[in-house]
């Protein structure tokens, strides 16, 4: 998958301004936004324009995983998804409440 997200954006994100990490890079892009689509219900491709919530919440989770690459955080408290993700992604996220409506 090709990321929706521009690379050059995620690096002013990170401050990063050397080519070494790009492929790493564009891999944590395209991780955060499958891991977004899953999590909202629908595929980023499917969703035109991309909000801006969208762009944001994938680039912080893109560094966010740039920036923790170990499972294991010793002394610090440690968060598998950064403070705001959810908040960013609430509204574009499918309610399912597993109600079914009668025929």
């Amino acid at each position: 998958m090709t990321a929706l997200t521009p690379l050059p954006l995620l690096k002013a994100q990170l401050n990063i301004d050397h080519d070494l990490d790009d492929a790493l890079l564009t891999h944590k892009l395209a991780a955060a936004e499958e891991w977004i689509g899953a999590h909202i219900g629908r595929a980023l491709t499917e969703i035109d324009p991309l909000p801006a919530t969208l762009t944001e919440a994938a680039l912080q989770l893109a560094a966010h995983w740039y920036e923790q690459r170990e499972a294991a955080v010793f002394g610090l408290s440690g968060a598998m998804i950064p403070f705001g993700v959810h908040e960013l992604l609430a509204s574009h996220r499918e309610a399912l409440t597993g109600h079914v409506q009668p025929v």
